[in-house]
């Protein structure tokens, strides 16, 4: 496709097109197919990637991913983000329907529209702008996932698997997440910490509390489980990482009865840790300290670990100091290169490519009335063509 042929795309159109298409995890309503013709009519070569397998809460799940490339020279310059987004809550309570997408006084409503809808449009706008100039320097394409916002079982984390698998080379990638945080361009994210949840079940033997020799009662192994992994320290903090941390997020027991000791006590806990942790470590640790506890009590317990991936860190180099420049050169302001935050699909992508996030202005994200100000669609926009053409001139 020339130059001449290529359709240059509307930011702000495309986003309104794609938050009227009601994509909360795990459903996708339309917006992979809204998104694929758009890039075909760009010149992409689309490749729609289907997974199904469990999902929350035990549920199956069937996830609509993308994966989309323009060229094949080198570099590959790789655009990853997802069309999922969270439910919109009290959908009464948003100042206009969450799925309209309409426009008032110059800002978008939508939910999406910052997280990260509006992200994707951005990008897809100036890569229709870099095409209207001519054939780039290299290959374009696109990863996006709509299982972001929910397990993230079957979304990137399997795209990567298949196209490692299958030898696909990108060579960097840039995920459209709302990482600024009080005007566009102020900060980049170059890391995130990994997450692990995991639950735990100590089992017991119910039976009558003025008679606890009949009895086994696992509320106390539970207690002392947990003050033992409450006092450890993890680690004391990595290279522009702050320290691990280890948070107790249900304790539950749920025994109506005040004359019963309950058969089983629950808890579940979270572990946000940096690079100096791995998952299979924590994982590990983990279970050694249940075992020990387990024998000192004679009490079963058993642990269920989920990890939705291990920390990663792209150095400082040269794809991160071109955008830095890009976004310099874009906005005025160059941005902090920060690991702050919870986690992001970058966390699956490291293993493929050095990877960093740059995104819309974060601060409704998630809320009722999710919005973003037209002007700041366009101005990224007009940053990301310039990060294009940094990147695959470097």
């Amino acid at each position: 496709m020339g130059a001449a042929s290529t359709p240059v795309i509307d930011p702000v159109e495309l986003t309104r097109d794609l938050i009227r298409r009601p994509s909360v995890t795990p459903a996708d309503a339309g917006a992979m197919d809204t998104l694929q013709r758009v890039l075909t009519d760009l010149g992409f070569t689309c490749r729609r990637m289907a997974f199904e397998g469990p999902g929350g809460e035990g549920r199956e799940a069937r996830i609509e991913n993308l994966y989309a490339r323009r060229g094949t020279a080198s570099p590959n310059l790789c655009f990853a983000g997802h069309t999922d987004v969270v439910p919109t809550g009290e959908a009464a309570a948003w100042s206009s329907g969450p799925f309209e997408a309409e426009v008032r006084d110059g800002i978008l409503y939508g939910r999406g529209a910052v997280d990260m809808k509006g992200g994707i449009a951005a990008w897809v706008a100036a890569v229709s702008q870099v095409l209207a100039e001519g054939e780039p320097a290299g290959s374009l394409s696109f990863l996006i996932t709509g299982d972001e916002e929910g397990p993230a079982l079957h979304g990137t984390k399997r795209v990567v698997e298949t196209l490692m698998a299958e030898g696909e080379v990108i060579d960097a990638c840039v995920v459209g997440e709302p990482s600024s945080q009080q005007q566009l361009g102020d900060m980049i994210k170059i890391g995130r910490r990994g997450s692990l949840n995991t639950w735990i079940t100590v089992h017991g033997k119910q039976g009558h509390v003025a008679y606890p020799a009949r009895a086994a009662n696992p509320a106390p192994v539970l207690v002392r489980l947990l003050a033992a992994l409450d006092a450890h320290v993890l680690d004391t903090g990595y290279e522009a990482f702050q320290p691990s941390n280890l948070e107790f997020t249900t304790i539950d027991i749920a025994n109506p009865a005040t004359n019963v000791i309950p058969a089983e006590a629950r808890a579940r806990l979270n572990i946000r840790f940096n690079p100096a942790q791995t998952g299979d470590g924590l994982i590990d640790w983990l279970n050694r300290e249940a075992g020990r506890i387990q024998a000192e009590t004679g009490l079963q317990i058993t642990l269920d670990h989920m990890c939705s991936g291990d920390a990663f860190l792209t150095p400082h180099g040269p794809f991160v100091t071109a955008v830095q420049d890009a976004v310099e050169a874009s906005t005025g302001v160059r941005p902090e290169a920060s690991t702050t935050g919870g986690t992001s699909d970058a966390r699956f992508i490291r293993v493929l490519c050095p990877v960093l996030e740059l995104g819309l202005v974060g601060q409704t994200m998630h809320q009722v009335d999710e919005r973003v100000p037209v002007a700041e669609l366009d101005a990224l926009t007009a940053t990301y063509r310039r990060v294009i053409k940094a990147v695959l001139a470097g």
